[in-house]
């Protein structure tokens, strides 16, 4: 693979700061109150679930544009569940949502989203690691 980019962040655990190293993403981290925490900042599954919608919804546009499709309206949410794996560690889940034009027919929309989770890098990461659902909504 050649590398086209290269991010990098730094970060002591989810209770502290995470930073990039050019300093444009400098984030409190805190465990949700869900997990015991405060819920006083931002937790890695949330950082998560927003670059996978993100990078999702830029891959649709990419392959929506070589389709012929327009998805100028579209949007994509991320939910990235986490839960024990059964062996005392963690496991994640993801259920994208994608709003789709209506214009798009459950077929061409289901082959469009199918394709995107092929272009996808946090896809192709995720793929045979953790669940990841797709749905039209």
């Amino acid at each position: 693979m050649s590398t086209l980019y290269t991010a990098i962040a730094t970060a002591s655990g989810r209770d502290g700061v995470a930073v990039s190293s050019d300093g444009k993403l400098e984030v409190t981290l805190a465990p949700p109150k869900e997990l015991g925490g405060t819920g006083a900042g931002t937790n890695p599954e949330q950082l998560f679930a927003a670059g996978y919608a993100a990078c999702f919804a830029s891959a649709l546009n990419l392959v929506a544009g070589r389709m012929k499709v327009d998805v100028s309206d579209a949007s994509v949410t991320a939910e990235v569940g986490l839960g024990s794996n059964g062996d005392g560690g963690f496991a994640l889940s993801v259920v994208l949502r994608a709003e789709l034009p209506d214009h798009i027919s459950a077929e061409d929309g289901e082959a469009l989203l199918e394709a995107t989770h092929q272009v996808c890098p946090y896809s192709n990461a995720t793929r045979g690691n953790i669940p990841v659902d797709l749905v039209r909504e």
